[in-house]
């Protein structure tokens, strides 16, 4: 399928994945199997619930610039028995390398850029996925602790040589060196984005978590630690600051705006999730089992596929508040609403034929009760069978 796929780029030709997961969520069917606790929130962002539902992970190519437009790769539903990172790492692992096997990577292209919220280990995700032609940058918390690279031995210097560096502790200035690479972007909607970078920032690891099987000595996860900070949010509140974690050492400025600037694509996911469960109905059918929950998801990645692939052929058919936009830059909504390809804006009358049309003898065929079919008849079981109305291309077009 990613053969005759097209899927957007960069600047380089460089392909940009986001990985990130959205809940189905099953409150009121307690009969449903390998349901989990979901972490969602209310109206507040302290208002956070554990609700069950079906959790799952979704891959997607980025797109540069504005945009609420994603092109959704795989999809993996999480099990109570799953570990989470393990998942994850096995999921961007097969995408990528299917990416290869498809031709759409290729020896010489740029590195393939991972992006992830904080709610992921980037470390050990860098870590699993080392042998992949990947750079993974995610958002880590700001109340971390990291550790900077071992200084330099003194000639003459006895015992066993340090693994890690100093402390760097993100919420005490004091403990920070200066930085490596300082770079400040004018942006529309943020003002002036100011980023401090510090090369070979790395976790003080140890067996537990994610790395309580790992054999042998621990690793040395080195990266780039990223601190970006804004003038001001779109609505004009202050924006703390925020940081990013990537596994690329040896960065320079241009490296550093590429990174944080994909990262901030990465919330065009959250849009594509809402497109889903708002517009195309993901979450509303009440099934019970969950494969047939996976059936369905499926089933609505193809549908975005195909509303996506069709972005050059709809018509803006805008509602009278909505500005002009160009053929290429219309939202899903838009497409959605300007275009006859998908199964789900097919007309009522092509799945419910109208029973009032004339028989094949010419004579009308009138619907004797309208009652529930499972205990009544519209017509006697030796009537003639009223033809059904073919579809015109104007039906097929609304």
């Amino acid at each position: 399928m990613l053969a005759g796929l097209s899927l957007p780029r960069f600047d380089g030709g460089r392909l940009v994945l986001a990985v990130d997961v959205s809940s189905w969520l099953r409150s009121d069917a307690p009969c449903s199997a390998e349901r989990l606790f979901c972490h969602v929130y209310g109206r507040a962002k302290t208002a956070s619930q554990f609700i069950p539902g079906w959790p799952c992970s979704f891959v997607a190519v980025l797109e540069p610039g504005a945009t609420s437009w994603t092109a959704i790769l795989d999809a993996v539903r999480l099990g109570p028995a799953d570990d989470a990172t393990a998942l994850t790492a096995a999921q961007l692992r097969g995408v990528v390398e299917r990416l290869v096997a498809a031709g759409r990577w290729r020896t010489g292209d740029p590195h393939i850029v991972i992006v992830s919220d904080a709610g992921y280990d980037v470390t050990r995700l860098a870590w699993v996925l080392r042998d992949l032609p990947v750079e993974l940058v995610g958002r880590v918390r700001s109340d971390r602790v990291m550790r900077l690279p071992k200084p330099p031995r003194r000639p003459g210097t006895n015992g066993r040589p340090p693994k890690h560096g100093p402390e760097f502790r993100f919420a005490k200035p004091e403990t920070w060196p200066e930085p490596a690479i300082t770079t400040v972007t004018d942006t529309i909607n943020y003002g002036k984005a100011e980023t401090q970078a510090w090369d070979r920032v790395h976790p003080r690891l140890t067996h537990g978590s994610s790395w309580l099987d790992h054999d042998g000595e621990l690793p040395l996860v080195e990266g780039t630690l990223i601190r970006l900070k804004v003038e001001h949010l779109s609505t004009d509140r202050d924006a703390p600051p925020v940081w990013l974690w990537s596994s690329k050492t040896g960065v320079t400025p241009d490296d550093v705006d590429r990174l944080w600037q994909a990262f901030l694509r990465r919330f065009d996911l959250e849009h594509t999730f809402r497109f889903a469960k708002q517009t195309l109905g993901w979450t509303t059918p009440k099934l019970r089992s969950p494969e047939a929950a996976d059936r369905w998801t499926w089933i609505l990645i193809v549908a975005h596929t195909q509303l996506r692939l069709a972005r050059p052929l709809a018509k803006d058919f805008r509602r009278p508040w909505e500005k002009p936009a160009a053929s290429g830059r219309l939202t899903p909504a838009r497409v959605r609403r300007g275009s006859g390809t998908s199964a789900l804006t097919w007309p009522a009358r092509l799945m419910f034929p109208n029973l009032e049309a004339p028989a094949p003898d010419g004579q009308p065929a009138s619907r004797t009760n309208t009652g529930h079919p499972a205990t009544t008849s519209a017509r006697p079981s030796n009537a003639p069978r009223p033809s059904r109305p073919s579809a015109s291309p104007e039906d097929l077009g609304r």
